[in-house]
């Protein structure tokens, strides 16, 4: 089986010499079962590399590569995009009261680590191309995770729409049952979803 993702480069490349110029483009790779066995071989040792290493480290390192990333000239429109969808995975890690399962949480951190990681199938220092595995890397992981950014989604929204109610706020223990039984509720709705998933499309899982 194949799978397919699709790039979307942004208007107005900056290596084009004529700023006039304006132009999207739009490419889509194909995914081999040897292809999946590079990624899977990658994120396996990322996973490794998690467990030997404090999850806040992960964190806080993963933090600054990023930050170094949004201070690049020219940052390609590709990898822009993908810089809030990021950034939201890391405020799911760190979330409390959500308290991600510790199977997704390897998960997603081991993605982190390739992320992170200047030496990896495309070197990060080359211009334009360098974050293009990553990116595919990230893709991957996070269409393999949807069902958790959708509860977790979901969760956010419960924990906004109860904390607008002033009357809430005034007993802290009725809050925190309320915030718990809907993070009980999720995480089973999530564990499900993903059983489901893992069931059907058991070929090209990256786990």
């Amino acid at each position: 089986m194949v799978n397919s993702l699709t790039v979307h480069e942004g208007v107005g490349s900056p290596f084009i010499p004529f700023p006039s110029i304006r132009f999207r483009m739009k490419f889509t790779i194909e995914l081999s079962e040897r292809d999946l066995k590079f990624f899977r071989k990658a994120l396996k040792k990322s996973r490794e590399a998690v467990r030997h290493a404090e999850e806040s480290e992960i964190i806080e390192a993963i933090g600054d590569v990023l930050e170094e990333i949004k201070g690049e000239e020219p940052l390609p429109d590709f990898v822009a995009k993908r810089i809030p969808k990021l950034d939201a995975m890391i405020r799911m890690l760190q979330d409390a009261e959500w308290n991600l399962p510790n199977a997704e949480r390897e998960r997603l951190l081991a993605m982190f680590v390739y992320f992170g990681d200047p030496e990896d199938i495309v070197p990060d220092h080359i211009p334009v191309i360098g974050y293009l595995d990553d990116i595919i890397m990230f893709e991957l992981v996070i269409c393999e995770l949807h069902h958790v950014r959708e509860a977790y989604d979901d969760f956010c929204d419960y924990r906004n729409a109860y904390e607008k109610n002033s009357q809430a706020l005034q007993d802290g223990a009725i809050r925190r049952d309320h915030i718990d039984k809907k993070r009980q509720q999720l995480h089973q709705r999530m564990k499900r979803r993903l059983a489901k998933d893992r069931r059907t499309n058991k070929s090209t899982a990256l786990w």
